[in-house]
């Protein structure tokens, strides 16, 4: 029997769906015209390019009007669809509901179609003689990126999965809370008993979620452009000819990418509380292969474009950095990574659309390849041992090296799924990538220094060492004194990345006092290695010599928790209002302020002369969420200083804390009770409360409330409590009372065990029910576990990200006009 469902909005989702469906269809045309319009272009006719044109403008519009929708609808909390209540929540703001977006696999693929339909646009406009066959690639690439988000099913086959899905096509209602939707006019009404979504993961609720991800994602989409233009010359036989309208494409999405990937580990060193900013997590490492591969490509093209040499490097490390970014997404986006990765999204069944989507864009250039395999241009003599692009080439090749040990490393669970094996991740990933990277790390530093004393096709050998020699005794001296400054003299490793980073620097600095001297041309590659030296210094340092602060020395953490509490020998318990000494400062813990879902903890640092006069005074502010799922979440406050930061995060707090609950204003019985626990359970489940053991009974769909009449479309629920103190039982019953369009919740009181029950919501999805335990409060003292870190010079890490885009954006602007020029 058909139900007709009550309140649902649909509309929205019909013209979203549509737009889908528009969107995909013009891309698809759009790559058929523009295939067309590539091989008449020696006719003249223009009819297949226009219609390529309008088409992939449709695409852009309905791209555009896609997204429109989609925030419309999860603006307005509108939870008759899968992906508002999967992500969104009435308690998010504004900047929050943004990041909402795109968390999820559609909102993410919606991002990347979005930016990749920009470039697109303009290429239509800058790309001149490219166009039909740039496009033709690009229009491909689109066609698969809305295909995963067109959410139909063809002969059985599942292909993408829309944004637009309803709650009810998504879940079985039924299936999913028994008790409530077995009626059939509760079933048909479900949005009354969806008050609320689910809400957006508490790691990603901060700022820099709103502005990373469409960063990265531009990254993802630019490289695209390079990976046309490289094939558009082999199907083309313009062999030589493309890689001037290329290059600054391949700097831009260097440059973005690269930005997006240090934006997520300021992300990290922000909001998460492993204390660090780059952990060698599986999503980090794929986002970073294409990058490592296209900045090798860079300087290959770079080579090819001065001597001739290194044609076929160059267009399979431009080829295999696209590839690579449709590998990361399938890591990603499969499910294959399972829980090695806090950052991977869950399978939606888009696996074998993932493949597909590799091995299209992995096979046409290697098919093209084998097809003009005897046309491609051949390097005219050996190179030179002393010459720039033979060093360039050495240094793209260590990049690709290091590459692959990432590549196998991190594919682990990939080889387990096809081969059958059980390969675990490393115990820890950030020693062990460390241990492997560092000597690559290294060499490219040097390679990047060394080859700036030297010419494209041959430098003279005297005048080379010459040059080297003193920039060599120079980095010697400045090595020894920042090892004896920042304690680094004590690991090897570490003394050969601080030398090589600063030989970096002194020799890119000497070709950039050169271009302030007339040659500017050569200014943005110096700036972009001075940056990309000063970032591996900086983020040597602070790896190396960061050390905790908050010295515990009995190693004994005196409160209830403290088995929650990793390494208790770095982490100091704090009650309120009573001051604690931690090296140089007092600290104490002033306060905390609870705006939900978070709470916030004031903790105050001094750091007092030999008289007691108060030399410095600051409030830290770090915050803690209860999450159902993830436990304890912690988000870390910092102190920035010019050469240090002191990161601050609360390693464990009373549950009342960490449940992110107040007592409500006013005066209310709920003042006579202390922050309720929050807690999710089903029939069966038991729990430890403070007046003995609560035992949760099977769900009274026929409470009686005294002095209310329950109307017959009123749903009415008792939650049945059973609490064992030393063998006498308690009983209560909270009951949940949906009427009309409001919700109602009638406690239950205990006084002999000064306990009180609300039955406050239900988890139509799970079978669940949300219970608040309140429990007055006895005579204690307030109290916080928390760690803090000392990061000495981290400011070089993130200076050296800023410089290392200036040299970029020189460079772009460097390269482009020598596109003008040419044409």
């Amino acid at each position: 029997m058909d139900i007709q469902y009550v309140g649902e909005r649909l509309l929205p989702g019909q013209i979203g769906q549509f737009l889908i469906v528009l969107a995909f269809g013009a891309s698809l045309l759009a790559t058929i015209a523009y295939f067309f319009a590539t091989k008449n272009e020696a006719t003249g006719d223009r009819s297949w390019n226009k219609i390529g044109r309008i088409s992939f403008l449709i695409n852009f519009a309905s791209v555009i009007g896609i997204g429109v929708v989609l925030f419309y609808i999860i603006l307005n909390h509108y939870y008759e669809y899968m992906y508002v209540y999967s992500h969104s929540s009435k308690d998010l703001p504004v900047y929050y509901i943004v990041s909402a977006f795109w968390e999820g696999q559609e909102g993410s693929f919606w991002l990347w179609a979005f930016w990749q339909s920009v470039l697109g646009t303009f290429l239509i406009w800058k790309a001149r003689n490219w166009e039909n066959s740039v496009m033709t690639i690009i229009s491909l690439s689109q066609a698969f990126l809305t295909s995963m988000i067109i959410g139909v099913e063809i002969l059985g086959v599942k292909i993408g999965s829309s944004p637009f899905i309803l709650l009810r096509d998504a879940r079985d209602l039924k299936a999913m809370a028994p008790v409530v939707f077995a009626n059939p006019e509760n079933l048909a009404n479900y949005l009354k008993f969806i008050t609320n979504g689910r809400g957006l993961n508490p790691l990603l609720q901060n700022y820099w979620m709103v502005i990373h991800p469409p960063t990265l994602f531009l990254g993802f989409a630019s490289m695209i452009v390079p990976f046309a233009y490289a094939f558009a010359g082999l199907w083309q036989r313009k062999y030589k000819e493309w890689i001037v309208p290329a290059m600054p494409w391949t700097l831009f999405a260097v440059m973005t990418l690269g930005l997006g990937i240090i934006m997520g580990s300021f992300w990290a060193y922000e909001a998460l509380n492993f204390g660090g900013f780059w952990a060698w997590d599986p999503v980090e490492n794929a986002s970073l292969l294409p990058w490592l591969t296209l900045i090798g490509a860079v300087h290959v093209m770079i080579a090819f474009k001065n001597t001739g040499h290194a044609y076929f490097t160059a267009l399979a490390l431009v080829f295999i950095s696209f590839v690579l970014v449709l590998y990361a997404s399938f890591l990603t986006r499969s499910g294959v990574l399972g829980e090695t990765s806090v950052h991977s999204f869950t399978d939606l069944g888009m696996f074998g659309h993932l493949i597909l989507y590799n091995v299209v864009f992995l096979f046409l250039p290697i098919i093209f390849l084998v097809l003009r395999w005897k046309e491609l241009p051949i390097s005219p003599k050996d190179e030179e041992t002393y010459s720039r692009e033979f060093w360039m080439f050495i240094g793209a090749l260590v990049v690709t090296l290091s590459c692959i040990q990432l590549i196998f490393s991190t594919s682990v669970p990939v080889f387990n799924a096809v081969f059958g094996t059980n390969y675990a991740p490393p115990l820890d990933p950030i020693q062990f990538y460390n241990k492997r990277q560092a000597p690559a790390a290294v060499l490219i530093l040097l390679i990047s220094g060394f080859a700036q004393f030297m010419k494209y096709k041959k430098t003279e050998p005297r005048r080379f060492y010459a040059g080297l020699l003193s920039s060599f005794i120079f980095s010697i001296v400045l090595t020894a004194i920042v090892a004896y400054v920042t304690g680094v003299y004590n690991n090897l490793m570490y003394i050969l990345i601080t030398f090589s980073s600063i030989f970096a620097i002194l020799a890119n600095g000497r070709i950039l006092i050169t271009a302030f001297e007339g040659k500017f041309k050569l200014a943005g590659s110096a700036v972009a290695h001075i940056g990309f030296a000063l970032m591996l210094l900086g983020a040597l340092i602070a790896a190396a010599t960061s050390q905790p602060i908050s010295i515990n020395e009995s190693n004994f953490i005196p409160v209830r928790d403290f088995e929650k509490v990793e390494k208790p020998g770095e982490n100091i318990v704090l009650y309120k209002n009573e001051p604690k000494t931690m090296g140089k400062y007092t600290v104490t813990y002033v306060s905390d302020t609870t705006i939900l879902p978070n709470t916030y903890f004031k903790l105050n640092f001094k750091v007092l002369d030999e008289e007691g006069n108060v030399k410095e005074n600051f409030d830290l502010n770090p915050n803690i969420q209860s999450n159902e799922s993830m436990g304890l979440i912690a988000s870390p406050d910092t102190k920035h200083y010019l050469f240090r930061d002191i990161y601050t995060h609360i390693t464990s707090a009373p549950e009342t804390k960490e449940s992110g609950h107040e007592p409500h204003e006013g005066h209310s019985d709920d003042e006579n009770y202390m922050a309720p626990r929050v807690v999710k359970v089903k029939s069966g489940d038991t729990l430890h409360v403070s007046g003995g053991i609560l035992k949760v009974k099977q769900i009274n769909p026929n409470p009686v409330i005294k002095d209310l009449k329950i109307g017959a479309n009123d749903l009415a629920v008792g939650l049945p409590l059973e609490i064992d103190q030393n063998s006498k039982i308690y009983t209560a019953e909270p009951i949940f009372l949906v009427k009309g369009n409001n919700t109602f919740n009638f406690d239950k009181k205990l006084e002999e065990l000064s306990m009180k029950f609300k039955f406050t919501r239900i988890f139509p999805e799970t079978g669940e029910y949300e219970l608040m335990v309140y429990e007055k409060p006895q005579q204690a003292k307030d109290w916080v576990v928390f760690k803090a870190i000392e990061f000495p010079y981290i400011n070089f890490y993130w200076v050296g990200t800023i410089l290392m885009v200036i040299g970029f954006i020189i460079s772009i602007f460097r390269r482009n006009k020598e596109v003008k020029y040419k044409s």
